[in-house]
């Protein structure tokens, strides 16, 4: 008995939706990472501003600069969150218009191409934006012998 049409259809979509489901895997681990490296930089910002009314003068301004990096490193991590979840929520859209084209037996192959490019697209943004963050934390570190 030959298989029936419409189950080998729905088989098929469900293969082609594997991938984005690793790329949307992806973006969910991305965005646990981020978020444990906004906490860190929120933390280190609470600390000090704590400390800096208790500071001299004379040390006031070092402890300014390294609020305004972390300023600075907290916009990356969240531009690289909002990358990040736009990339999930597109590849999110792209599975769900992938399965309602193949239900309907609609050509919808532009839009769901439109869809993956814009997520890859969201996706290269989060690693930019966190490969700037990293070079920022990286070269704010100063090592004294």
């Amino acid at each position: 008995m030959p298989p029936d049409p419409a189950i080998a259809n729905i088989t098929r979509v469900i293969q082609l939706s594997v991938a984005p489901v690793f790329l949307l895997t992806a973006a969910g681990t991305l965005l646990g990472v981020f978020s444990t490296r906004l906490g860190r930089i929120v933390d280190r910002s609470r600390r000090l501003l704590e400390r800096l009314p208790a500071l001299p003068p004379e040390r006031q301004p070092g402890v300014r600069e390294e609020l305004a990096l972390q300023f600075r490193r907290r916009q990356l991590v969240n531009t690289a969150i909002t990358f990040a979840t736009a990339a999930a929520l597109l590849v999110c859209l792209l599975i769900a218009v992938a399965f309602i084209a193949s239900l309907l037996h609609w050509d919808f192959s532009h839009p769901v191409a439109g869809l993956f490019i814009a997520a890859m697209v969201a996706f290269i943004g989060a690693l930019l934006a966190f490969l700037a963050e990293v070079l920022l934390a990286v070269r704010s570190v100063r090592i004294d012998h």
